[in-house]
């Protein structure tokens, strides 16, 4: 199976889930979050498979999200309007992200992408 694999090239925990999926084979293709970041039919359906809340999706230590003042905002805007902005800018999106037909991980927690390497058993 090949995942798709979203990151930056210059977050470093980008680099720690990159090393982690290199060092236990997974294989993947990478995508640029800041170049080609993702679009609402992508958001939505990660989303929903995910089983997570909108609010995992966003990137809250980012400076975007920061100057935008989004801490405050968020809760007076529908889920669509959040994944409509989300669609706007790769950088307000929490990184790394990867995705499989029936997987969605968003950020790097050792722990849960164990499962990847349990799974390729």
């Amino acid at each position: 199976m090949r995942y798709l694999f979203l990151g930056y090239p210059r977050c470093s925990t980008s680099k720690k889930a990159e090393k982690y999926l290199k060092d236990n084979k997974i294989d993947y293709n990478f995508r640029n979050i800041a170049v080609n970041n993702p679009q609402v039919s992508e958001l939505t359906s990660w989303i929903k498979k995910s089983n997570l809340p909108i609010k995992r999706f966003f990137n809250t230590s980012g400076l975007i999200y920061k100057e935008l003042n989004l801490k405050d905002k968020l809760s007076e805007m529908t889920e669509e309007e959040q994944i409509k902005l989300l669609s706007t800018n790769g950088m307000l999106i929490k990184r790394p992200i990867l995705v499989s037909n029936d997987l969605i991980l968003v950020g790097f927690k050792e722990e849960d992408w164990k499962q990847l390497v349990r799974s390729k058993l």
